[in-house]
C-alpha cells in the first residue's frame, strides 16, 4: 500500500531538503513499515519521500523512489495497478528489473504519456511523477478515489502528500483552520472534497491529474464519473439473466486482480451480501482456504458474527472471529483522532479499526464488499429521495414560495410560538421551532442533490454552528459537480460516487486498515463494474423495496439465499449509550461551554446547550454530538 509526501520547492524557500521530507514521510510509516526511501533534486527545487509496505515484488528492485529506465521520470506511488501483468505485455521488449507494478506504471508513463497511461491503469492509486526533462510535476488520484492524495501551497512551495500529517511536518505549513469546512464537517460528519480542515490544504479529486510546472498548475479530469454515468446511464438493454450473468463475470475478473500478492490475502466476511459473494468467488478461485475475518459484539442488535459464520462454514473458508466489548471499542475512542488525521465522524470508523486489527495478525492484504451499496441501489435513500423528490415536484409553487420564506426565518422566535402554546396546555416538544425549519427545508428543496444533501446533514434547523462560516461549496450545492440524469434513483447513486463514497466510506477504510499496515482492496470499484452498474436500468438494481436485486442472484449462485436473506445491519456502535455512560466524562470536558467559547471556533452555547439536553434526556443528540466531539478530540491533539 504505502505513503509519500513531498514538495516542489519553486523559491528554494526549504533547508535541508533530504532531511526536511523524510520527516514528512516518516509520519506515514503505518503505510509503509517495510522500507523508505528519499530523492531530491536541489537545482529543480524537488524532493520526494516513501514509505513502502512491500506487497509485490518484495526484493529491492520494488524499492520508491523508483526511476524509469530511460532515466526520465521519477515516481512516489502508493497503492496498487492491478492489470500490470496486461499491460507489462503490452510494453514488450523491455528489459525488466523486477515485477512490481509501479516498474511498469513508469515504463507506460514513459512510453505513453501520462494521461494516457492513466487512462490505462486499472487500480487504486495516488502519485507523484516529476519530469526531470521538463521539470514538470504531475500530481494523480485513481478514478473513484479509493486512495488518498493532499496538497497544498505555503507561499512559493507546493506541498504533498497521502494524509495531511506530512504536510503538516514541512515547516512552511500554515495550518489556519477553514471555517467553512469546519461548519460542513459538524453537519455532514465528513470534510467534503476538495476541502480540507485546513484553510490552505485541498484533496486532489477523484479521476484528476495536476500539473505543475513553475509557479502555475492546473488540474484536470482524466476519467469524469459525472460525465461516464451520463454516457452510460441506461445502455444495458438484457434481461435479469443477463445482468447477473455478465456482473458475475466481471465480478470474477476483479476479484482475481485483487487477490494478486506475494504476501499472504484475506478477506473482510460480515455475513451480508456484498462481503459474502466477494468471499465467494475469493473460495471458488483460490486454492488453499481463504482467510476470512469477523468481529462480534457482546450487545444484541450489533453483532453480525453468527451470519458470518454460517457463510465461512458454507464456503470452508479459515475463519478468524474476534469478540469485541465495550472496553475494547472504547480505549480505541482517544487514538481515532490521529488515526483520521483531520476531523471524521462515521461511527463505523471503530470497528473497521478493530477489525483492522485483528486481520493484520495473519494477512497484508484484504478484500472488501465496500462500494456495493453505492452501485447497486442497496440503501433506503435510493428509493425515498425519488419518491419525495416527485411529491414535491407535485407540491404547489405557492406552497414551496412560503416555505423558503419560513425556512429563513431565525428559530428562537418560532420557538418562543411554541412556548405560548405549551402555556395554552399543549405539550410542548424539544426545539419545536428547530423542527419547523427542518420542516420548511424540507419542502423548499430545489433539486435532488439538495435533497440528498439534507439527508446527510445534521444540526439542521439550528443556529449557525461556526460564526463567521459560510457555505462551503459541496457535490450538493455545486450545480458545475452534479450528474444530470432521468433516472432519479442512478442520480442519487452517481451522487454517492461523486460525495459519500470517496469522501467518507473510502477514508474509513482507508484510514482504518492503513493504521495498521494492512491493505484493503475493494473489487466493487472497479471502474468495468462502476460503469456496468450506472448502465443498467434501476429495475435490475430495485425491485420494489429490495435494494441490489441483480447482485442477489449473483450471490444465490454461490451462498443458499436463506444464509444471507436478512435485514440490512451494517456496522453499528452504541454511540449512544456510550454517551450516556463510560464516554460521559471525556464528553464532560470536550463539550463544557468555557471550553468551546475560549476556543472561539464554534456556538459554543449552542453545542453545549445541545450535551445538557442530552445528558438529561431531553433529547437524543447522540449523532450531532459525536460530530462535534470528534472535531474537539481532533483539535485537541492538535496543541
Amino acid at each position: 500500500m504505502c505513503g509519500f509526501a513531498g514538495f516542489l520547492d519553486i523559491q528554494s524557500n526549504t533547508a535541508d531538503r533530504p532531511g526536511v521530507v523524510r520527516a514528512m514521510a516518516d509520519t506515514l510509516v503505518h503505510r509503509g513499515p517495510d522500507d523508505s526511501g528519499v530523492w531530491t533534486d536541489d537545482d529543480a527545487g524537488v524532493a520526494l519521500g516513501f514509505r513502502r509496505l512491500a506487497i509485490l515484488d518484495l526484493s529491492p528492485q520494488g524499492h520508491q523512489p523508483m526511476q524509469s529506465k530511460d532515466g526520465r521520470w521519477m515516481v512516489v506511488f502508493n497503492g496498487e495497478i492491478y492489470n500490470h501483468s496486461e499491460l507489462r505485455s503490452r510494453l514488450e521488449p523491455t528489459e525488466w528489473r523486477g515485477h512490481s507494478d509501479t516498474e511498469v506504471l513508469l515504463e507506460a508513463v514513459a512510453r505513453w504519456g501520462v494521461e494516457r497511461a492513466l487512462a490505462a491503469f486499472d487500480g487504486m492509486f495516488a502519485m507523484a511523477l516529476w519530469d526531470r526533462l521538463e521539470r514538470t510535476l504531475h500530481l494523480a488520484r485513481d478514478r473513484i478515489g479509493e486512495k488518498p492524495l493532499y496538497y497544498g501551497f505555503s507561499g512559493g512551495t507546493l506541498l504533498f502528500g497521502s494524509e495531511l500529517k506530512a504536510l503538516k511536518r514541512h515547516p512552511g505549513f500554515d495550518g489556519t483552520i477553514d471555517r467553512d469546512a469546519l461548519d460542513a464537517y459538524l453537519r455532514l460528519g465528513w470534510v467534503p472534497a476538495p476541502h480540507t480542515i485546513y484553510a490552505h490544504a485541498r484533496k486532489l479529486p477523484a479521476g484528476s491529474v495536476m500539473t505543475v510546472r513553475g509557479p502555475d498548475h492546473v488540474i484536470r479530469p482524466y476519467w469524469s464519473a459525472k460525465d461516464r454515468a451520463r454516457t452510460v446511464a441506461g445502455t444495458f438493454t438484457g434481461g435479469r439473466a443477463a445482468a447477473a450473468e455478465r456482473l458475475n463475470q466481471l465480478l470474477r475478473a476483479s476479484v482475481s486482480l485483487r487477490m494478486q500478492a506475494d504476501v499472504p490475502v484475506g478477506v473482510f466476511l460480515s455475513g451480508g451480501i456484498d462481503s459474502s459473494v466477494t468471499a465467494a468467488i475469493m473460495a471458488e478461485q483460490a486454492s488453499q482456504p481463504v482467510h476470512s475475518f469477523t468481529i462480534g459484539f457482546d450487545q444484541q442488535g450489533y453483532d453480525e458474527s453468527p451470519y458470518a459464520r454460517a457463510v465461512a462454514n458454507h464456503l470452508g473458508t479459515s475463519h478468524t472471529e474476534l469478540r469485541i466489548t465495550d472496553e475494547d471499542a472504547l480505549a480505541l475512542v482517544p487514538r481515532l483522532p490521529a488515526i483520521w488525521d483531520e476531523p471524521f465522524a462515521d461511527p463505523a470508523q471503530l470497528p473497521t479499526c478493530l477489525l483492522a486489527e485483528v486481520t493484520r495478525k495473519q494477512v497484508t492484504v484484504a478484500l472488501s464488499g465496500d462500494g456495493a451499496d453505492e452501485l447497486f441501489g442497496g440503501y433506503g435513500i435510493y428509493r425515498s429521495i425519488p419518491r419525495d423528490w416527485q411529491r414535491l415536484k407535485a407540491t404547489p409553487d405557492w406552497a414551496r414560495m412560503m416555505s423558503r420564506g419560513l425556512a429563513a426565518i431565525p428559530s428562537a422566535p418560532l420557538n418562543g410560538l411554541a412556548g405560548l402554546a405549551a402555556l395554552a396546555g399543549r405539550k410542548r416538544r424539544s426545539y419545536p421551532g428547530y423542527r419547523f425549519k427542518k420542516s420548511f427545508e424540507d419542502l423548499s428543496a430545489g433539486s435532488i442533490p439538495e435533497m440528498l444533501g439534507q439527508h446527510y446533514s445534521r444540526w439542521r434547523g439550528m443556529p449557525n454552528l461556526v460564526p463567521g462560516a459560510h457555505r462551503a461549496e459541496t457535490i450538493y450545492n455545486d450545480p458545475t459537480r452534479q450528474p444530470t440524469l432521468s433516472d432519479p434513483a442512478l442520480q442519487v447513486m452517481v451522487l454517492d460516487a461523486l460525495g459519500y463514497l470517496p469522501d467518507d466510506l473510502c477514508v474509513k477504510t482507508d484510514r482504518a486498515t492503513m493504521a495498521y499496515s494492512l491493505e484493503a482492496r475493494l473489487p466493487f470499484l472497479d471502474h468495468s463494474i462502476v460503469e456496468f452498474a450506472w448502465s443498467l436500468p434501476t429495475a435490475l438494481k430495485i425491485d420494489g423495496d429490495v435494494g441490489k436485486t441483480v447482485l442477489r442472484d449473483v450471490l444465490y449462485q454461490y451462498v443458499p439465499r436463506e444464509l444471507v436473506d436478512r435485514p440490512k445491519m451494517g456496522f453499528e456502535v452504541p454511540i449512544g449509550r456510550w454517551l450516556s455512560g463510560a464516554l460521559k466524562g471525556w464528553a464532560d470536558d470536550l463539550l463544557s461551554e468555557s471550553r468551546l467559547k475560549s476556543q472561539g471556533l464554534v456556538n459554543a452555547s449552542l453545542i453545549a446547550g445541545c450535551w445538557r439536553d442530552h445528558r438529561s434526556g431531553r433529547k437524543n443528540w447522540s449523532t450531532e454530538l459525536w460530530h462535534a466531539l470528534m472535531f474537539q478530540a481532533w483539535l485537541e491533539g492538535q496543541s
